[in-house]
């Protein structure tokens, strides 16, 4: 087994999930990179799965819910329940009975140790991330926190030092920034990340136009506008999904989607003919 090149780590968003979400995005990414002569053996992936934080405040309430109204557009309700119910609980506030920020973060935390001390052997590569949806925001949040509040026992890995890669898609930042007058984006690239990879950092940000659930990030302000490489419109999911808000979660799987990040992911790894022998 070839060692390992580089990290990849995916967020899954708002909305009901199941712990093999992203499997099948996975195996994709891993055969495009493949096709390209990389080998893609030489990725550490490490998936979050935080839903069942969740979940069961959720389920119950739905069930209560059922047994004593009549509810309409059942499909779409379970939906708005799932996504804004986690959009809602998600926020960092001063408050023993809601304490979903730091569980959350918590559980990216653990993921992101088990990635450098398990997967990586405790030596730090290029790390890049996929956020889906609100997962974008708690990426953000994370970071921020990190860079801001360090916790000085972790790595520099861990501290999300070596951060060379943002893959937002999907994303909705832009509804979560309106309660400040001032927006501060992340640094990025960090400014402890090695020199050899600054030059390929970047943070892409696709959005299907009829996902009303996803928006460009750059116009956020000027200092987003540097920051996002690039915002990138594609056209995701199928014949009844594609142009509507079911393409939210139509990204996972879609040509539109998994070509160019399969190309981006391949960028930092060597050629298997300039690789030094065992």
């Amino acid at each position: 087994m070839p060692a390992k090149e580089l990290a990849v780590v995916v967020i899954h968003g708002m909305g009901s999930q199941d712990r093999e979400y992203a499997e099948p995005m996975i195996a994709e990414i891993n055969s495009r990179v493949a096709r390209l002569s990389k080998d893609p053996r030489c990725i550490a992936w490490k998936t979050i799965y935080w839903a069942d934080i969740l979940q069961a405040r959720q389920d119950r309430y739905w069930r209560a819910a059922k047994t004593r109204a009549e509810l309409d557009f059942v499909r779409l309700r379970k939906f708005v329940i799932a996504s804004f119910g986690d959009a809602a609980a998600y926020q960092q506030v001063p408050s023993e009975s809601n304490n979903t920020y730091e569980d959350i973060h918590a559980r990216i935390r653990q993921g992101i140790k088990e990635l450098y001390q398990v997967d990586l052997e405790s030596r730090p590569r290029p790390m890049i991330v996929l956020a889906h949806s609100l997962g974008g925001h708690m990426l953000s949040n994370y970071v921020w926190d990190q860079q801001k509040r360090p916790d000085r026992i972790s790595s520099s890995f861990e501290r999300m030092n070596w951060l060379s890669g943002i893959v937002t898609f999907g994303c909705n930042i832009p509804l979560y920034t309106f309660a400040y007058r001032r927006v501060v984006p992340i640094r990025f690239p960090p400014s402890r990340l090695p020199r050899r990879y600054k030059s390929k950092a970047r943070w892409y940000n696709y959005y299907d136009p009829d996902d009303v659930l996803a928006y460009p990030l750059k116009p956020i302000n000027d200092a987003y506008g540097k920051t996002v490489y690039r915002d990138i419109a594609i056209n995701v999911g199928g014949v009844l999904t594609s142009w509507n808000p079911a393409s939210h979660m139509k990204y996972w799987t879609d040509n539109d989607f998994t070509v160019p990040v399969a190309r981006f992911i391949a960028g930092f790894l060597v050629n298997p003919k300039r690789r030094s022998p065992a």
